[in-house]
Parts: C-alpha cells; structure tokens; sequence
C-alpha cells in the first residue's frame, strides 16, 4: 500500500513538471504570437541623406556603425523610394498614401502654413491607432497647423496638427531648421513660451526690429548665400527664411536640437515600453543649418556636414541600445530611411563642398534633392526585425515609402476606403523579406516627373533651367527622356529616340494614373 501511494505521487510530480513544461510552452508560444502580431514600430526619417551617404551603401569617407549595424541585423533595399525629391511632399505621401503632386499646396512649406493632411482619411499614425497602439511623433513636421486661411497664433495651443492627423504624442519643431519660428512645440504648446514676450512671424515682411542676416551680416556665425532666402531673422548667429520677433527665451540653439529630439524619442520608448506603439522619428540631421552638437564638430573630416552625419548615426545607435535595455528589440520594427536625395550647397557656407574630400553622397545615381532622376528619390530604406527578417539580407524589390500605410493596414486587416491610401500598396510581405516582389510601377516626383516601369524609366518633358541653385540637376529638359535603369543605373544614356514605342506606352501609363486619380488596384 505504501508503493502504491509513493508511486501515485510520483507520477503526480511527473504530471506537474510536463505540465508546467507545457504550460510554460503555451505561454511563451502565445507570447512570441503576441509580438509577432502587435509588434511596435520605430520609423527613423532622416532629412536629405543620400543613397551614397552611409557605410553599408558604399561610403569609404565616413563611418556610420549604427546604421551599418541595423542593415547587418536586418534588411536593406537597394531600390526604395521617397514620394517626392523633396520635404514637405515626400512627407505627405508617407503619411496619407496618396501622391503629394495630386494635391495643390503640397510644395515646400513656409513656417507659418496651415495643415495639409486631410484629417477625415486614414493616415499611417491612424492606422496604428485604430490598431490599439500608442502614436508620437518627435523632430520635424513641416506639414502646417490648423485650418485653411487660419492665421497661427503660437502664443496659445495650436490645434489641428500632428493631433488632428492620428498623434497621440508630439515633441516637434513646426518646419525646417532654416525656418522660423525657432521654437519646440510640445502636444500643441511652444516649450518655454513667456507669456511677456508673445511670438509673431511673417513671411512677406520684416516684423520687429531684431537683426537679419541682409543687414547684419556682421553677426553671422555661419555665413549665407544670398540666393537661398537665408538671410532674415537671425537666430543663433544663423540667418532664417522667414521674419519671427518675441520668444526669445523659447528659440532654441543648433548645437541642442539633435539632443533634444532624440532625448525625447528615448523617453517615450521608455514610457511606452509596456504596450504596442509606433514612432515617427523625423530627425532634423543633416538639413541646414547644419550645426550638429559640439560632440561631432570636426570629426567626420568632411565639414559640418559629415559631422552631422555622425549625429545621425549616433541617434541610431541610442534608439537601438534603448530598444535593447527594455527587452524590445524583438518586439520591435525599426525603419530608417530619408525624406529626399542629398545636397550640398544648400545656401549656407559650411564646407560641404570643399570639404568632400572624395565622399559621393548620391553613390551610383544621378541628380539630388530636388531631382527627377534617381538620386532625388532613391534613398537608403533599412527594416530590422529580429526573428522575423533574416539578418544582413538585400532585396532589389521596387517599393516607396508611400506603400507603407497600405502594408500595415494590411497587416492589421484593417479595410481601406477606396478613396484613402490611393497610391499606396500593400507590400508588408517584401517589407520583411518574405517576398521579392515589390511595386510593378512607381511614380517619381522631382524637377518633373517621372515613371518607372520594369527597370525602364520615362521622365516626361518640362521646361525650366536643369540646374537648381544648390547644384543639384534637376530632370527638367524640354524633350522625353527614357532610360533602362537595369543597364543604366545612372541615367545617362537617353533611349527615347531608339524606344519610341515604349516611351509612348509609359506616357501613357503616367497619363492614365493621372487622370485616374488612384493607381493601386484596391477596390
């Protein structure tokens, strides 16, 4: 009788050791479902870094081990795109899925513009929010505040912003570096604001008696050209576009804004940590004023550029090492990429022109920021996901960052209506590696604009100088060009006398998605 009971709970305790097992099983089965279902998003955008700028894109000039280390652990395409050659419309097309030359108004922003999302549509912060997710948004904006007409009154909460578009959380500042007004707004709120001393700006006229690069130049630290509008209000020692009087107290300096922004990324990872979220972490490097934090002055040997560059690359690494004291970096889709092909003169004396020294930030392509070619929009594009995306893995998949809206909401199996996204398509499966296939057409937005359809690209005829100011070529040339981007990378054999058929199947094409007003097949 004594065995019997002995063996009974003996096999009892074997009982309770596999089904703890088992349990333990579930429970972590479950859990890595869980991650893998609600994972957060981390979406890294950095302003006007070329496709040659970054080490595992080929630089030898400057080294960039953080974002080296994420292609590494991840995957890097090789034929990612922005929207748009430039700022403001590139982030349009992020955030609504539709193509920013469809819109009036979308062009580079003044500081004072009013917003230019619709805010009745699905957005990509929409989506994760109708997902269950936590929204923010820290760095750059540049896409306007408040309604159309509106005059901003940056003395009180300034409505209809990141707010109004699918944000939960902002730490922003309201367009460029080179704009005013020079301030923080934080959750609708200019951070440090003395009520004393209220803050106007203008646009069309000086305001104020403070001094201006035109008249002052005598107290520039970083001299202007006089071509770029760089040359009113100065702030910092820098000349601004744009007139801005009172809120002396609120304006930042340069040298903290790289700090400021990615200090607080860092802590609403932190904050955030224990529930799904997604981050839109627009960054201000490498834009001008180019005045990276006294740390990187001097380092990178290429001028203040460079140097920023190495802010950039530093900013990095601190989201991923956050990412990885938190237990996250499983748990957590980490995008970088950049809003525009690179510039060099972009209307302040900075050195990054003569001091290249050997650097090509455009890599293989031709044109920059601004550009109907490639190097206007073909961008570094970077996706880690541990566990989910093999490591180190290239794709020569065609995708933009317009497609991203549409891929997550796929993901999440959330309905579009055919109205929203209506140039944005569903990829989540090339996003992660999990397919090669990527877009059957892109549209291409630059000096003027362009199609591209399996490897051949038609750019249609515009008029206007080929050159911008900033030296960067722009496409514009008054007779079709066409070229087989898989043979001519760098788009110097013009093909559209000896493909007139082609040509004019692709102008076609281009003219149908116009006239169509969408160009996916969702219904």
């Amino acid at each position: 009788m004594k065995l019997q009971y002995n063996s009974f709970f003996a096999l009892l305790a074997m009982f309770s050791v596999f089904a703890g097992k088992a349990f333990a099983q579930n429970t972590s089965s479950r859990a890595a479902t869980d991650r893998q279902s609600t994972p957060n998003v981390i979406y890294i955008y950095a302003d006007d870094l070329g496709y040659g700028d970054l080490g595992v894109y080929g630089a030898t000039k400057i080294k960039t081990p953080n974002t080296d280390r994420l292609a590494k652990e991840g995957l890097r395409f090789t034929n990612a795109h922005t929207t748009s050659g430039t700022c403001t419309p590139s982030r349009y097309g992020l955030l609504t899925g539709e193509y920013p030359w469809r819109k009036k108004g979308t062009g580079v922003l003044p500081g004072d513009a009013n917003l230019i999302i619709p805010t009745d549509k699905a957005t990509l912060p929409k989506v994760f929010q109708n997902a269950g997710y936590t929204t923010g948004v820290v760095g750059k904006w540049h896409l306007g505040f408040g309604e159309q007409g509106e005059k901003i009154d940056w003395n009180k909460p300034i409505k209809k912003g990141p707010d109004a578009v699918g944000f939960d959380y902002s730490f922003i500042f309201p367009a460029t570096g080179d704009r005013v007004p020079t301030v923080f707004l934080e959750n609708q709120l200019v951070v440090g604001l003395d009520p004393a001393d209220p803050i106007e700006v203008n646009y069309q006229q000086k305001i104020g008696n403070e001094p201006t690069g035109k008249e002052n130049p005598e107290l520039l630290k970083l001299k202007a050209s006089p071509d770029h509008g760089h040359d009113n209000t100065i702030v910092n020692g820098i000349g601004r576009i744009g007139f801005m009087t009172g809120g002396r107290q609120a304006r930042w300096a340069d040298e903290e804004i790289g700090h400021a922004f990615t200090d607080k990324a860092l802590a609403f990872i932190e904050t955030n940590r224990q529930k799904p979220f997604f981050l839109y972490f627009s960054l201000n490097d490498i834009h001008v004023p180019r005045m990276p934090s006294t740390e990187f002055k001097g380092k990178s040997g290429l001028g203040l550029r460079g140097d920023a560059i190495l802010q950039l690359d530093w900013t990095v690494g601190k989201v991923l090492d956050k990412l990885k004291e938190f237990g996250l970096e499983k748990n957590t889709i980490v995008i970088f990429s950049s809003d525009n092909g690179p510039v060099l003169d972009d209307g302040y004396d900075d050195g990054a022109v003569a001091l290249l020294n050997g650097h090509n930030p455009r890599g293989p392509l031709r044109g920059g920021k601004g550009s109907a070619f490639e190097g206007g929009t073909r961008v570094p594009f970077i996706v880690r996901w541990p566990g989910v995306i093999r490591p180190g893995t290239t794709s020569d998949a065609l995708i933009c960052q317009i497609d991203l809206l549409a891929s997550f909401a796929g993901f999440f199996k959330q309905k579009l209506r055919p109205e929203e996204a209506p140039d944005s398509e569903s990829l989540f499966a090339t996003l992660t590696g999990k397919s090669q296939t990527g877009r059957q057409v892109l549209v291409e937005q630059g000096g003027g604009i362009a199609i591209v359809r399996d490897g051949w690209k038609y750019i249609e005829p515009s008029a206007g100088p080929k050159t911008q100011k900033n030296g960067n070529e722009n496409g514009r040339d008054p007779n079709p060009q066409l070229y087989n981007l898989k043979a001519d990378l760098g788009e110097q054999n013009n093909l559209a006398e000896k493909q007139p058929g082609l040509m004019k199947e692709l102008a076609a094409l281009l003219e149908k998605i116009r006239t169509d007003g969408r160009s996916n097949s969702r219904k």
